[in-house]
């Protein structure tokens, strides 16, 4: 516990900042999915044709899972907090929608007959009775959606939107207990915060507490603490808006990276060289999704450049086979790069961080490890604990099977470094690495030669847009000062710091740029 403490005091200034960045995120999208949901409610409720396939449609977008709905927006909306608030948005609309349609729907007979018998009106008999006899519905399917809303921006790390899921994305890439509860905790007060808040709104504007407060003719001064905090909480929404308004600059350059350690290091050296050697201003998108959302960011526009992979430019997005030769794969991608999307690969940072298979050293010693060909004779005896992506490359599981003839007694993927937690625990007993992984040596794993040659060179390059180059001609100077100068080694042993010694990813960039003498 006190190691936990002294890591949110140590980090409050970050914590409070995507405090208030989920805050936000959560209170704007809630806010306009009431603004579309109670609508699509009225109108279904008049008009019963429709109210199966509006709902069916909420029924339907709420079994998506979260990752594929943002998957599906980023090519058409990119990357940020607009696909995160869409995502949200849509996800808060069925209880809503439902909740107000059940709502209006199953008021008396009896006093809708009265209600038109005095004289009202559709509309009015709408607004002075229907609604206020729903209200209690209408806003349990809003504190529903304010709380699931909360729990659902933490995916909002994913697309670069920021919030408390930084922190627990993070946290799962560097296997950091501490991180992953300085997100999930805050997320967990604030939905409870929320859930308070809308609830005591809810009994305080309520056709019941109106009615009392009629017949007492007093105000509760806890009307006041209520009224207070739905102001503190459009007050931070506000401010969010003019914060993010405020960023823009003609002369930005925003930097992005995947969901890993190393391109969190990678991502912040990038930001840290171009701050040094440029005037130019830096903002960091970082700890993205994987391959697909990072290029589509960046074909995009969204983000101006990032770290690719040689191998995953070939085979992942140029979806070529497999090259051996590093040459040839990096001219090749280089120019496909820049004919096809109009990106620039500059010069690469000199690591080549390859695929590799690992196994534990009990494993190793049981079975005689020693290249992938040794693991191939007894892969069926083993189960194998991916990442999601590796079972579907060609350059990964698809394609080595086929090349060392193995077949796995089960394969169970497993996001990120929790692979290696699940190793570590005998839950696994196979996981696919890269070269300068630090948690290779922090979990003291062994790993298989690739007798074969199977796997292509992944050596790290800059990518960047040419349309940014030609705006800002000193970037391709200022990011090319990286050129050369990480070896696998030293980039085994900055991931190490982060993977292992928990040391923060923008500290180690930094201190190794100061060190070589870069910045």
């Amino acid at each position: 516990m006190g190691v936990f403490w002294n890591y949110l005091q140590s980090n409050s200034e970050q914590i409070f900042s995507l405090i208030g960045e989920h805050l936000y995120l959560s209170v704007l999208s809630v806010a306009i999915a009431i603004i579309i949901g109670i609508p699509l409610g009225i109108l279904i409720s008049r008009e019963p044709k429709l109210s199966k396939p509006i709902i069916g449609t909420t029924n339907v977008i709420q079994a998506v899972p979260s990752l594929a709905l943002l998957g599906f927006l980023i090519p058409f909306i990119g990357i940020g907090s607009t696909p995160a608030i869409v995502m949200v948005v849509l996800y808060s609309l069925l209880p809503i929608v439902k909740n107000t349609y059940t709502g209006l729907t199953n008021i008396n007979a009896d006093i809708l007959e009265a209600a038109k018998g005095i004289g009202l009106t559709k509309s009015q008999t709408m607004r002075k009775v229907q609604l206020p006899l729903a209200f209690p519905m209408i806003m349990a399917g809003i504190r529903i959606s304010a709380v699931t809303a909360v729990g659902l921006m933490t995916i909002a790390a994913f697309v670069g939107a920021g919030g408390l899921g930084y922190l627990v994305f993070s946290g799962v890439q560097t296997v950091d207990n501490n991180m992953i509860l300085a997100g999930a905790i805050p997320a967990c007060i604030l939905a409870l915060i929320i859930d308070f808040v809308v609830g005591k709104l809810e009994s305080s504007i309520s056709y019941t507490s109106k009615t009392k407060a009629s017949k007492t003719k007093r105000n509760p001064p806890k009307k006041w603490l209520i009224v207070t905090s739905a102001i503190v909480l459009l007050a931070a929404g506000g401010f969010g808006v003019y914060a993010k308004a405020t960023s823009s600059s003609d002369d930005k350059i925003v930097i992005g990276s995947r969901n890993f350690s190393e391109q969190l290091i990678l991502g912040n050296m990038l930001a840290d060289v171009i701050e040094a050697k440029t005037d130019l201003k830096v903002e960091r998108k970082l700890n993205l999704g994987g391959t697909q959302v990072a290029f589509s960011a960046i074909k995009k526009g969204d983000i101006d450049a990032y770290v690719e992979y040689t191998g995953t430019g070939l085979v992942d997005i140029l979806k070529q086979p497999p090259e051996s030769n590093p040459d040839k794969v990096y001219n090749f991608v280089q120019k496909e790069f820049k004919t096809k999307y109009g990106i620039d690969m500059l010069k690469p940072l000199g690591f080549n961080n390859t695929y590799a298979l690992a196994v534990r050293q009990d494993t190793a010693k049981q079975y005689g490890l020693n290249t992938i060909s040794d693991l191939a004779q007894v892969s069926n005896k083993l189960i194998m604990g991916p990442t999601i992506e590796f079972p579907n490359r060609k350059d990964g599981l698809i394609g080595i099977k086929k090349t060392y003839n193995m077949n796995f007694k089960d394969v169970k993927a497993v996001d990120g470094s929790l692979r290696y937690t699940a190793l570590d625990h005998h839950k696994s007993d196979v996981i696919d690495a890269f070269s300068t992984d630090g948690l290779l040596e922090a979990f003291h794993l062994k790993v298989l030669k690739d007798d074969k040659h199977f796997f292509p060179p992944y050596y790290a390059v800059p990518i960047v847009k040419e349309e940014t180059l030609k705006k800002h001609p000193e970037l391709k100077k200022a990011l090319n000062a990286l050129a050369g100068k990480i070896t696998d080694a030293k980039m085994r042993e900055l991931n190490y710091k982060v993977d292992s010694l928990k040391q923060p990813p923008a500290k180690v960039a930094k201190e190794f740029l100061q060190k070589e003498g870069i910045i």
